[in-house]
Formats: structure tokens, C-alpha cells, sequence
């Protein structure tokens, strides 16, 4: 657990991490696909999110895979940048600031997304193995309980846990505080699965 408090980084490097995650995460890559695919602002249907849910919901599922591949990747390549030019530390950093411009992007007044995709996406530049571990989980759940929302906060909260078992204690401290932001930005899909009026995979809503 010593490694929590020895951040191999300094101020103006950490700062610079933390500004190339969150600008390269605050890419509205959803706004982006359907206004060029001539779907117009993505924002004005279903929940209004930049995400690649709400781009399905245009009807055009290449739309939404494409989307859901480049909210991951921005993610990933903001921890693989700031790692090759600082060190893991610095990755740790920008993949986080980048899953915090997915949510809050600067190009839009700060509503983004709900963060999923570039939560696995950091998770893929910092520690990818343990996207394994977040694929099966939201498979499993998936499968029993046909709800994707609910498979994504088991997950997000399975990861931190096996992340500190496995002795990645910093990564598990960052990817934890970021289930709790996920979990608060799902607070509109969590109070729908108390209720169960939650939409299922597959089901049309």
C-alpha cells in the first residue's frame, strides 16, 4: 500500500496529464458522427446524452459501435501518450482526466456522456488485462438479468476490487473513485431498476 503515497511525478507534469486526458476525452465523438452522418445534434433525442446508447437510438447501429470504439479509444490513447512521455503514472492521470471530459467536455458546456466506454477505455490503457474481468462480469450480468446498465455498475464495481487485489493499489483507488462517479451518473438507470422500469436489452424504449 506504500505506493499510494509515492507518486512518481511532478506538479507540472502531472498537470500536463491531466489537461492532454481531458482534452482528448472531451471529444463529443457521438455530436461529431451523427451530425456527419446527416442525423443532425444527437442531443435533441432519447436522454440527450453524447453516448453511444443515445446514438443507437438514431437508428444507426454502425453509428453507435463507432462511437462506442472512439469514446474508449480517446480514453486509451490519452494513458498510452502520457505514459510513453512521462511514465505510468502519468497514464493513470490522463486516463482519468479523460473519463472526467467525457462526462463534463469543455467543446459542449460540460454534458457529456455517462462515461462507460471511457471508463473501460482507461482501463485498457492502464491496467488492460483487467478488461477481461470487466467484459466477463458485464456478460454474466447481462445474461441473468438483460440489463446493460445494471451489467455495467456490477462491473465498474467489480474492477476496483479485483484491480486491489491483485496489489495495482493506485489504479484501484483512481478506477474506484471513478465507479462512484459512474454510479452517480446513472442515477436516473438505478432508480429505474428499483422500480423495474428499466429498459432491457433488446427491448425497444
Amino acid at each position: 500500500m506504500s505506493e499510494l503515497f509515492d507518486w512518481q511525478i511532478t506538479l507540472p507534469i502531472a498537470l500536463a496529464a491531466l489537461a492532454l486526458g481531458y482534452l482528448l476525452g472531451s471529444i463529443p465523438f457521438g455530436l461529431i458522427l451523427t451530425r456527419a452522418a446527416g442525423l443532425g445534434d444527437v442531443r435533441s433525442i432519447g436522454s440527450g446524452n453524447i453516448g453511444a446508447t443515445n446514438v443507437l437510438r438514431t437508428g444507426n447501429k454502425k453509428l453507435a459501435a463507432a462511437t462506442l470504439l472512439l469514446d474508449a479509444f480517446k480514453a486509451t490513447a490519452a494513458a498510452l501518450l502520457a505514459g510513453a512521455l512521462w511514465g505510468p503514472d502519468a497514464a493513470i492521470l490522463a486516463g482519468f482526466a479523460a473519463f472526467i471530459g467525457h462526462l463534463f467536455p469543455v467543446w459542449i458546456g460540460f454534458k457529456g456522456g455517462k462515461g462507460v466506454a471511457t471508463y473501460i477505455g482507461t482501463l485498457l490503457g492502464v491496467a488492460p488485462a483487467m478488461v477481461l474481468v470487466f467484459a466477463f462480469v458485464w456478460l454474466s450480468i447481462a445474461k441473468l438479468s438483460r440489463y446493460s446498465s445494471l451489467s455495467a455498475l456490477v462491473a465498474t464495481l467489480v474492477i476496483p476490487v479485483a484491480l486491489w487485489i491483485v496489489g495495482d493499489h493506485k489504479i484501484a483507488v483512481i478506477m474506484a473513485v471513478m465507479t462512484v462517479i459512474t454510479y452517480w451518473k446513472h442515477k436516473a438507470n438505478i432508480e429505474r431498476l428499483i422500480n423495474g422500469t428499466e429498459t432491457r436489452i433488446g427491448q425497444k424504449g
